[in-house]
């Protein structure tokens, strides 16, 4: 590898990891306007896992949490354990834990009181429409699943 091609590398790799932060900052901050709006104190956003427990506190119910845990940890022992059942329960846990976050976006979008067009935003542009929900005007309406 000639010194030119390393140095494109490592200029490539720095541009990667600014916009990777930046983007997680927008995460961040979108999270937190929306956890205020609903009424939790906004640093329970950036708690990883404690912050997923919380927002469904406050859209559907805190029990699904360990649903969304469970599947995810199927989905991990799928890509450790070199089986073909552990394999096959990944890919199913795989489409459980989709059509989990889909059900979740869902929750998300009635609890601000938006519809199924809003839902389709957070599942494909989450952190705009995360940035949209806590900086725009919609309010929270209540956990749509009570």
């Amino acid at each position: 590898m000639s010194d030119n091609q390393v140095i494109a590398l490592l200029a490539g790799s720095a541009v990667f990891v600014v916009l990777m932060i930046a983007f997680y900052v927008v995460c961040i901050i979108g999270n937190w306007k929306i956890f205020t709006k609903a009424g939790q104190a906004g640093w329970k956003s950036i708690i990883p896992l404690y912050n997923t427990y919380v927002e469904l506190k406050f859209t559907w119910r805190p029990e699904m949490f360990f649903v969304g845990l469970a599947l995810g940890i199927l989905m991990a022992l799928g890509s450790v354990i070199a089986n073909p059942v552990f394999a096959a329960i990944s890919g199913v846990a795989g489409i459980g834990a989709l059509v989990f976050e889909v059900i979740e976006c869902n929750k998300l979008s009635k609890a601000f009181g938006h519809g199924a067009g809003f839902t389709v935003g957070l599942i494909f542009l989450a952190p705009i429409f995360r940035l949209i929900l806590g900086f725009g005007d919609a309010q929270y309406v209540g956990n749509p699943s009570k």
